[in-house]
């Protein structure tokens, strides 16, 4: 079954808007550096089951030893003190793991979330365009709802900065009741 012109042209900026944004990934991916990249395979590692069976059998093992379970095996940590401060050390470089891989992932997150107010920006202005264009032609046509008062709102230009300091007034006003 053949698709209509204009689903076709859809599907092609569609298929043109997923190729741009996976080229884009690979080319961050491309940037990292050694230590990022090291520190995102560290995290990736850590963060999967097999991380987790690999664990569970060396402190099983550990424990098992040295609480005098596997009395063929010499006990070498009765107090576990050795296998505590193994787990605290480990835990303190794996946090930092973490943080370094979600810091990157923030700062990326910053970057689309930057893009998409941009093209939200874009797009109420063209609307706000169309809108004004649209109004017009009505009027001309002589169209009933070209007159109603909703549209005089809708033609202005949204300001962000606007937006984001009567944000700011009611979030400072809901923390102060």
């Amino acid at each position: 079954m053949r698709q209509p012109e204009s689903d076709q042209a859809m599907a092609s900026v569609v298929s043109r808007n997923i190729a741009a944004l996976l080229e884009r990934r690979q080319a961050e991916e491309r940037s990292k550096g050694a230590q990022e990249r090291l520190a995102d395979a560290i995290t990736s590692f850590t963060g999967s089951m097999t991380f987790v069976y690999i664990h569970l059998v060396l402190f099983g093992a550990w424990i098992l030893i040295n609480v005098g379970w596997l009395t063929f095996l010499p006990r070498f940590d009765p107090t576990l003190v050795i296998l505590a401060m193994f787990a605290s050390v480990e835990a303190i470089f794996l946090s930092t793991f973490v943080l370094i891989s979600q810091n990157r992932m923030q700062a990326s997150a910053d970057r689309r979330a930057e893009l998409n107010l941009h093209i939200d920006l874009l797009a109420e202005h063209e609307v706000t365009r169309i809108i004004t264009l649209l109004t017009a032609i009505g009027e001309k046509l002589g169209v009933e709802e070209s007159r109603n008062p909703e549209l005089e709102e809708l033609t202005k230009d949204v300001q962000p900065e606007k937006v984001l300091d009567t944000m700011d007034q009611v979030e400072q006003e809901n923390k102060e009741e």
